[in-house]
C-alpha cells in the first residue's frame, strides 16, 4: 500500500472532531442478554459520544501469536463460551466488517506485521457490549488481536499509532476487565454489586487512582505492583485491552470512569472514557 492508497482509504471517512476512546469491562457473557446497571452504563455512554463511522475493538478473547485484523465483509458472531443458556447462543450481531479500514489499520501499525484475517469474526468481548451500545448493528466493526508474545509496553506503544483514526470518526474500544480472576469468584455474591475480596478492593482503588492521575507506567508495569494486583490480573488477556486505550490518550484529554464496581468478589466492571 502506498501513501496515495492510504489517503484514499482515509477519505472514506470524513474528518471529525476526535472521537473518544472506550475501555469496557465486559464481565460475564450473560451481560449480553441481561438487564442490569452495567448494560445501562453501556447504553448511556453511547448516548454521550458522537455516532462513529466505524469501530475497532481490541478484545480480551482474541489472544494470538502475532497481530491480526479482521478483514472480511461480513464477520460472523462467535459464541466462544460454554455452559450458558441457549438464548445466549441464539444472539447474532450482524454488523458489517470494513476491509478498507482493516488495510489502513495494518498500514498504520507498520513495521509491525499485521496479517489480515478472514476466519475470526466478532467474539463475545466485542458483541456482548456492542449490542447495548449500538443495538441496530449499523456501524462497521473490525477486531484487532492481542499478540500474547509481547509485553505491556509494546501494546501501549502500538496503540499510539492508531490515534489518527480517532480523527476520522473511528471509535476504538478495548474490552476486558481490570480485575479478572475466575478461579477466585465468590459464587454466593456473583450478582452482588460491590462484592469484592480485600485484594480486589485494593486493586480497584489503586488502579483507579493511577488511571485518574495519568500514572500509566504503574499500570504498564502491573506485574511489579504487588500481590494484590497479581491476584487481580493472573493472566494478561483481560488487562491488555486497557493498555491499548491508555496508549491512545493525549495529555490534554480527560479520563473518566463509569460502571465502576466490583462484583462476585474477583471481577471489576470498571470502564473508562477518554476524551
Amino acid at each position: 500500500m502506498n501513501l496515495n492508497d492510504l489517503s484514499n482509504i482515509s477519505d472514506n471517512f470524513k474528518t471529525t472532531q476526535k472521537m473518544p476512546a472506550l475501555f469496557l469491562g465486559h464481565g460475564s457473557p450473560m451481560n449480553a442478554i441481561e438487564e442490569n446497571i452495567f448494560v445501562q452504563g453501556f447504553r448511556n455512554i453511547s448516548k454521550e459520544i458522537p455516532k462513529p463511522n466505524a469501530i475497532i475493538c481490541i478484545s480480551a478473547h482474541w489472544f494470538t501469536d502475532g497481530t491480526f485484523v479482521t478483514a472480511m465483509e461480513l464477520p460472523k458472531t462467535i459464541h466462544d463460551f460454554g455452559g450458558f443458556p441457549q438464548a445466549l447462543f441464539d444472539v447474532q450481531y450482524p454488523a458489517k466488517g470494513n476491509p478498507e479500514l482493516a488495510k489502513e489499520t495494518a498500514e498504520l501499525l507498520s513495521p509491525v506485521l499485521v496479517e489480515e484475517d478472514h476466519n475470526w469474526g466478532l467474539d463475545h468481548g466485542a458483541w456482548s457490549v456492542l449490542r447495548h451500545l449500538y443495538p441496530d448493528a449499523d456501524i462497521p466493526v473490525i477486531q484487532l488481536s492481542i499478540d500474547y508474545t509481547k509485553p505491556p509496553q509494546y501494546h501501549f506503544d502500538l496503540a499510539k499509532k492508531l490515534s489518527k483514526l480517532r480523527e476520522k470518526g473511528i471509535l476504538i474500544i478495548g474490552s476486558g476487565n481490570i480485575v479478572h480472576n475466575l478461579r477466585l469468584i465468590d459464587w454466593k455474591n456473583i450478582d452482588t454489586v460491590g462484592a469484592g475480596w480485600d485484594w480486589a478492593i485494593e486493586a480497584r482503588e489503586k488502579t483507579n487512582n493511577w488511571l485518574l492521575d495519568d500514572d500509566f507506567q504503574k499500570l504498564i508495569d502491573y506485574q511489579k505492583q504487588g500481590s494484590f494486583l497479581q491476584q487481580a490480573v493472573p493472566t494478561p488477556d483481560h488487562f491488555l485491552p486497557l493498555i491499548y486505550n491508555l496508549g491512545l490518550k493525549e495529555k490534554s484529554e480527560e479520563l473518566s470512569l463509569f460502571n465502576d464496581s466490583l462484583i462476585g468478589g474477583s471481577l471489576s466492571m470498571t470502564s473508562l472514557r477518554i476524551g
